[in-house]
């Protein structure tokens, strides 16, 4: 069994993806729009480019979202964050940083009880995101 975060943005999954890719150093698997499939005549003309399925692997880690017809979107994320887990201080700030470009910071990465490197950020794509690297036991 498997469970992954399945995302949805404002039209900008494309965009979103292909940084997330540079981030974390994934593979897009797949980056399927409307235009040429049964669902192209489901949307607005304007929507045809838009995503309709996006998976990004890095490892056995798995990404996926789409982009959200402003009809069915449901607004900004809430009530959710994506992990990001570590084991190398560095790359944690290396990640939180690039992620946070762009976008806000809720809480600066820094050391706390549990973690060597800890913060909590909102990407430009609107994503709430966790980044992790817990101090050695």
């Amino acid at each position: 069994m498997q469970i992954n975060p399945y995302l949805l943005f404002d039209g900008c999954c494309r965009d979103a993806f292909e940084f997330y890719a540079e981030c974390f150093g994934g593979k897009i698997d797949a980056m399927i729009s409307h235009r040429g499939t049964p669902a192209e005549g489901h949307v607005a003309p304007e929507w045809v480019d838009k995503i309709m399925h996006a998976r990004m692997t890095v490892g056995v880690w798995v990404l996926m979202g789409s982009d959200a017809p402003p009809d069915r979107s449901e607004g900004p994320a809430r009530g959710f964050s994506v992990h990001y887990g570590t084991t190398d201080p560095q790359d944690a700030v290396r990640v939180f940083q690039k992620l946070a470009e762009g976008g806000t910071v809720k809480m600066a990465i820094q050391p706390t009880f549990w973690a060597s490197q800890f913060g909590m950020l909102v990407d430009r794509f609107g994503i709430p995101w966790m980044v992790n690297c817990e101090a050695p036991r």
